[in-house]
């Protein structure tokens, strides 16, 4: 099983492995950090370990009844809770009907698996329901919480799980990765482009976003000369539907982080986006790195509001209308 994760997962593998081979297997884990590494693969590859009849070394056999059964995405014993619809919160009624299926003992004599995704997704209600799952366990039922954020589950919560917590692969790895799967093009600035995602890297490299991600660019630099631009932009990039806005506002913050470090003078090699220097390096003269900082501020402040029910087209035109009044150091923080 762990020949077919990620290899910059293998770690996390083996450390999840020697839990089921020592029989301790925690009682609920959180998988924290950026989407798109592969959290969710290696969640459902330490369940099947943990559901399998006949293990080996920690891994999942592949052909008993238990991992035919995961296989079909039909294990009883292998458990859900998700929002129902895309960008939704997981409410108190789908808690009730989870716990209501733990109190029944697991229909298999090996563990139960539940997989919470996005954990942090929980609304107030269902978090404090959940939290009495962690606080009265039952039978051979471990959880697995996948979550970017995991400061925004309740310390209750936190406190009574292990955390393992994931980060970009090296550079290196990833793009060796990316070239083994296909991606012979400039893997370097699709990887860039993904945030370091190899993942979502070769996700983008078959989606042509490599375009998409310079004609924002030049959008953004765009505005600065000509701000009457700036509403039309916004329509147009709320309208993609390549992307959503968390990504869009991701661009924009490492463009401003690339932007910030030209002006201590950084070598090309510690730049996001080496490619875009030159165009980015005709902007630190008139700029007034006060009004830098602070939009960068403002951009991280936007983006950790976006699972409220803001309108989004408005939160673009806020952020763009501030980024064309830069020059002038005309910013309203």
């Amino acid at each position: 099983m762990s020949e077919s994760l990620y290899p910059w997962l293998h770690a996390h593998w083996r450390q999840l492995a020697a839990y089921a081979e020592q029989q301790r297997i925690p009682q609920a884990l959180i998988f924290s950090g950026r989407a798109e590494l592969g959290q969710e693969a290696l969640a459902l590859a330490f369940a099947h370990s943990l559901l399998c009849f006949a293990p080996q070394t920690g891994k999942a056999c592949g052909f008993c009844h238990a991992c035919q059964l995961c296989d079909a995405g039909n294990h009883p014993d292998l458990l859900f809770l998700q929002p129902e619809e895309p960008s939704k919160l997981i409410g108190i009624d789908a808690v009730r009907r989870l716990v209501t299926r733990l109190a029944l003992k697991p229909q298999y004599e090996r563990q139960r698996v539940v997989i919470i995704q996005p954990a942090d997704a929980l609304n107030t209600a269902a978090a404090n329901a959940f939290l009495k799952c962690l606080e009265e366990p039952t039978e051979r039922t471990s959880f697995i919480l996948l979550t970017r954020h995991a400061n925004r589950l309740p310390a209750t919560i936190r406190s009574r799980c292990q955390q393992m917590h994931f980060l970009s692969p090296e550079p290196d790895l990833a793009i060796q990765w990316l070239r083994q799967q296909g991606v012979k093009q400039a893997p370097e600035r699709i990887l860039a482009i993904a945030q370091g995602s190899p993942v979502l890297a070769l996700q983008y490299a078959g989606q042509g976003m490599e375009t998409l991600h310079m004609q924002m660019f030049n959008d953004w630099l765009n505005v600065i000369q000509h701000p009457a631009q700036v509403l039309e932009v916004a329509e147009q990039w709320q309208k993609q539907s390549q992307v959503d806005i968390e990504v869009i506002l991701t661009w924009m913050a490492s463009w401003l982080t690339d932007l910030i470090k030209l002006s201590h003078s950084a070598e090309q090699k510690h730049l996001r986006h080496p490619d875009l220097q030159v165009r980015l390096q005709a902007l630190l003269k008139p700029l007034n790195f006060r009004a830098v900082y602070a939009h960068y501020d403002l951009i991280n402040r936007s983006r950790q509001q976006l699972q409220t029910t803001l309108n989004k087209q408005l939160l673009l035109e806020k952020l763009l209308i501030e980024w064309s009044r830069i020059n002038q150091g005309l910013t309203a923080w």
